[in-house]
């Protein structure tokens, strides 16, 4: 019997992970009838995060009523509660880009739903949580999270207030006396797929808010908000998150995971593949098929690919990336874990036309890999 494992990213603005996996997925039965496989769509931590744990690992789809972006009313969130007491959240699940539609304004925004979903999350028996930060339309620095939870942020004159991106300068004092009493029996991890740090030139306000809606003044606004808030985290919680690499992520829920979950920021790749034991896997498979839409030099240092390819070439497990295209200097590759690389695409096309034939191109590819490792 030969066991595949499949880890693909998703092919940008053609094919998901899940459909790619779907589709290698397939190809492999119909010629390895008896074959073991174990699929791994990929997430960065973004909108997607929990169907794919959900679609590697199965477990429960949890759905909760929680807190909108402006926490204005109440909306349908969905979860992950997966074995061993697992929770996904996906932050966007009730404070994405999508849920605001027209309204685009990051400095009225909030994560207080997400602290919400963390509350049902632990409340269901989640011991350890895995918290997905992307494609966020907040920049609060995770305050709501944290005022969701018990933390209580007062103003100069001692009033208590939820604060958002616009009034994070506003913070006097945090006070983590009343922090929900679970939260501390709870291990967090921060899929985070960025390295930007809180604030300043390449901060969450000056490189996200402005696909949130920031003009340049609102951006300086945010930016010194975040740049207060780390200066209050650092007086009454003794941490320092201005620096660290992906405190920006998720409009600054990076630095807030740190400072009021105790969490870890880990790269997206590194949570699934430590999720779902990865290594012990890798070490018993015949071939592990990876891939995403373009393979290029960029590659070389990118998450998915050589992340696979790193672990995999530990167990000297074969690893074959299947991509839309193929660029320059790729060669290095071959001397990081990579057997081989195919180009799904069968003749130069403009890409709107062959995004239109990546299923079928995808089918035809895998089939040919497949024949060829069959001789």
């Amino acid at each position: 019997m030969q066991n595949f494992i499949l880890v693909p990213d998703s092919f940008k603005g053609t094919l998901s992970a899940i459909e790619v996996c779907n589709i290698m997925k397939s190809s492999i039965k119909n010629l390895y009838k008896d074959a073991n496989i174990i699929s791994v769509p990929v997430a960065d931590g973004g909108e997607g995060t929990v169907d794919a744990f959900l679609y590697a690992l199965g477990g429960e789809k949890k759905s909760v009523w929680v807190s909108d972006a402006f926490n204005e009313q109440k909306i349908l969130a969905h979860y992950a509660m997966l074995k061993d007491d697992i929770a996904v959240i996906e932050m966007a699940a009730c404070a994405g880009l999508p849920l605001v539609k027209n309204r685009l304004e990051p400095d009225k925004t909030t994560t207080f739903g997400v602290g919400e979903l963390i509350i049902d999350a632990i409340n269901s028996g989640a011991k350890k949580i895995i918290l997905g930060l992307g494609g966020s339309a907040t920049n609060d620095g995770g305050c709501g999270m944290a005022a969701a939870l018990g933390v209580k942020f007062k103003d100069e004159q001692n009033q208590e207030f939820i604060p958002t991106g616009g009034t994070l300068s506003q913070i006097y004092k945090i006070d983590m006396n009343n922090i929900y009493s679970k939260i501390k029996d709870v291990e967090f991890i921060s899929m985070c797929d960025v390295d930007n740090p809180l604030c300043g030139r390449l901060g969450a306000s000056a490189v996200f808010a402005p696909q949130k809606g920031a003009d340049e003044d609102m951006v300086k606004l945010l930016d010194e908000g975040l740049a207060h808030l780390a200066k209050v985290i650092k007086r009454d919680l003794h941490i320092e998150v201005k620096d660290i690499k992906g405190a920006g992520a998720a409009g600054g829920l990076g630095a807030g995971s740190i400072a009021f979950l105790q969490s870890k920021l880990t790269k997206g790749i590194d949570v699934i593949l430590d999720t779902i034991n990865f290594d012990e896997l890798v070490s018993k498979a015949d071939i592990v098929f990876t891939g995403e839409g373009k393979f290029d030099s960029q590659s070389l240092h990118g998450k998915v690919v050589m992340g696979v390819a790193n672990r995999s070439q530990k167990y000297k497990t074969p690893v074959i990336v299947v991509t839309g295209a193929i660029g320059e200097n790729i060669q290095e590759a071959y001397n990081k874990g990579i057997t081989a690389i195919f180009s799904i695409n069968k003749e130069p096309m403009e890409f709107s036309k062959s995004a239109l034939k990546s299923k079928e191109n995808m089918i035809l590819t895998m089939e040919n890999i497949l024949r060829l490792l069959k001789i």
